[in-house]
């Protein structure tokens, strides 16, 4: 691929930068509002997320690649990933309360909803006045998404939504989210499910946010008990949620490995083996470390090459493919080594978090986040399966309940 912009993306980088200086300041080395934060609901934080997502959607920057009148300009991938590069050298707050929602449920009610419900929540969400989030994990399914207990039975026009989700991100800020029910146990599991959009003020939804490791709690698991849904909040045909879920899910998985893990990486590891003394010296001078260090710039090398494939098939109009899977496996298994690595230099003060730890504990934070990167998304395993079938060739793994009605399936109970 070309590494330069187009005639075009630049002056859309020109047209940005100026919108940028007009409504946000230059990054100071200041940390901008983050993830952590959010989780433990700080309300503050979520007001000044809420404000710069409403500055942005009304400037038609929040979902640039969206049709106007859907709360987009109609840009291409280039401009969206431009502007993305363009303010992330801006103070400005995290959008990640509206990630979920805006990157794979929206989307998802976009390509499946009825013209009513677009008109409903399109807007609201691309704004920041609504917040959605998506329930489909649940305690028994493990990392098999079609393994879910959760019901839904039909009376009338009216759906019964009784069961349970877990590991639901942002549940607790939530007003709507897209569930994945079982509507049919009668046909193998991957048939007879269905998705609907429902409200997560209900008083039949009870939701408990999860104590993390990290401190956080941006995790939930949901409790279902007798929620009536209309079956206007139905997405797709009955007993096809699988195909809508497979939306949702293509969305979800480059969200997830579109990121470099948190901002930790080869720079911030240089900069901790420049500040630390070992035995014999300074940790950046020790050959073990400048060793392992050149390990991760490799690894840093082949993902940002990987992820300009990526955006060179978006700049021909082209979709991404099952090979947009390797990005998120490399990204969280090299957060997890790297975090790991460096608390080991850290010695002593390895065991430190916040602002008594080296600087400021971000490698304890990224060692405690990233086995939850390695499940978000689809498990590690998960996805080396789609490598080897779909971008490798390789023989499809052995599934031996394929064909068998889900209530026949084996529990154990």
């Amino acid at each position: 691929m070309d590494f330069e912009d187009s005639p075009e993306e630049a002056a859309f980088r020109k047209e940005v930068r100026a919108w940028l200086d007009a409504n946000a300041k230059k990054r100071t080395g200041k940390r901008e509002i983050g993830a952590d934060e959010l989780e433990n609901g700080a309300e503050g934080e979520m007001a000044a997320s809420k404000a710069w997502q409403k500055t942005k959607a009304k400037a038609g920057y929040a979902r640039i690649t969206w049709p106007k009148g859907m709360g987009g300009i109609g840009g291409t991938p280039m401009q969206s990933i431009i502007f993305g590069q363009e303010e992330s050298k801006y103070d400005v707050a995290s959008g990640a309360p509206f990630a979920i929602g805006l990157g794979m449920c929206i989307p998802t009610l976009m390509a499946y909803g009825d013209e009513a419900a677009k008109a409903r929540f399109v807007w609201p969400a691309v704004q920041g006045d609504e917040i959605w989030c998506q329930l489909f994990s649940e305690p028994a399914g493990g990392s098999d998404v079609a393994n879910l207990r959760t019901k839904a039975e039909k009376h009338g026009d009216t759906w019964t939504i009784n069961g349970s989700k877990i590991w639901t991100t942002g549940a607790q800020f939530s007003d709507y989210g897209i569930i994945l029910t079982r509507t049919d146990p009668n046909v193998p599991k991957h048939k007879g499910l269905t998705m609907f959009y429902i409200d997560m003020k209900d008083p039949g939804v009870d939701i408990r946010p999860i104590k993390q490791a990290s401190g956080g709690s941006g995790f939930n698991e949901i409790f279902f008990t007798d929620v009536k849904v209309k079956d206007s909040q139905r997405l797709g045909e009955v007993g096809q949620g699988w195909t809508v879920a497979l939306t949702t899910l293509m969305h979800e998985r480059l969200a997830v490995g579109g990121g470099a893990g948190g901002g930790l990486d080869v720079p911030q590891l240089m900069a901790l083996a420049r500040e630390l003394e070992l035995e014999d010296g300074p940790a950046i001078k020790n050959a073990a470390v400048r060793e392992k260090i050149a390990d991760w710039y490799v690894r840093s090398a082949g993902l940002r090459y990987t992820t300009f494939r990526t955006m060179t098939a978006l700049s021909q109009g082209k979709q991404p493919g099952p090979e947009a899977s390797i990005a998120k496996i490399v990204v969280a298994t090299k957060l997890q080594d790297l975090s790991a690595f460096a608390m080991e230099l850290e010695g002593e003060a390895g065991v430190l978090q916040g602002a008594e730890a080296p600087m400021h504990g971000l490698f304890q934070g990224g060692w405690l986040s990233a086995p939850g990167l390695r499940i978000a998304g689809g498990t590690d395993e998960i996805l080396r399966n789609i490598i080897a079938e779909r971008v490798l060739g390789l023989p499809g793994d052995i599934r031996v309940d394929k064909d068998v009605p889900f209530n026949k399936i084996p529990t154990g109970r």
